[in-house]
């Protein structure tokens, strides 16, 4: 069984294998798995999305729908358990789509990954590699997204890129 550390981070593109990757780290320690979904469906595209992704990661999760508030779940955690965040960019969408204070949001995230007892996994995109969005709301997301990927990278233990499914640690040694 593996061991992790408190906070482990894997950013990616968009079906990089990510969540797979961050799945099988989780898998791997043993402990109870809680999965923090943050994903909506509004449609039957994502609705399918969200029953491969609930295929691809087996029996033996508790899931939580916390689309809006994933600190509240993170601290309900004990130190026994092992969450997987995914993810974060659909999280944040949904907190600049509902119109909250996205700096206050991302403050409550972050001081609940440092307060929670046990290991976590935290998914997220990497989107600031494409070219610069062409209207405002699209650039104002991107900016935010890559201060929230910033702000992760910076208080977690291990950073992972995961590109065509391989793994490259930026900060840490690979789990």
């Amino acid at each position: 069984m593996k061991k992790l550390h408190n906070l482990t981070f894997i950013l990616g593109g968009a079906s990089s294998g990510k969540s797979a990757y961050a799945e099988g780290l989780v898998i791997s320690t043993g402990r109870p798995k809680t999965y923090i979904a943050t994903a909506q469906a509004f449609d039957a595209e994502m609705e399918a999305k969200i029953a491969a992704h609930i295929i691809q990661r087996g029996p033996g999760w508790t899931t939580a729908d916390a689309p809006l508030d994933p600190a509240s779940v993170l601290r309900r955690q004990g130190p026994g358990d092992i969450v997987l965040l995914d993810c974060v960019t659909l999280w944040l969408t949904n907190v600049l789509l509902a119109d909250r204070d996205i700096s206050a949001a991302c403050d409550d995230l972050l001081a609940a990954l440092a307060a929670c007892p046990c290991p976590v996994v935290v998914v997220s995109n990497e989107v600031g590699m494409g070219i610069v969005p062409d209207n405002a709301l699209s650039r104002r997301f991107r900016n935010a997204q890559g201060q929230i990927n910033r702000r992760l990278a910076a208080q977690a233990d291990t950073v992972v890129a995961v590109m065509a499914g391989l793994p490259l640690a930026l900060k840490g040694d690979l789990p």
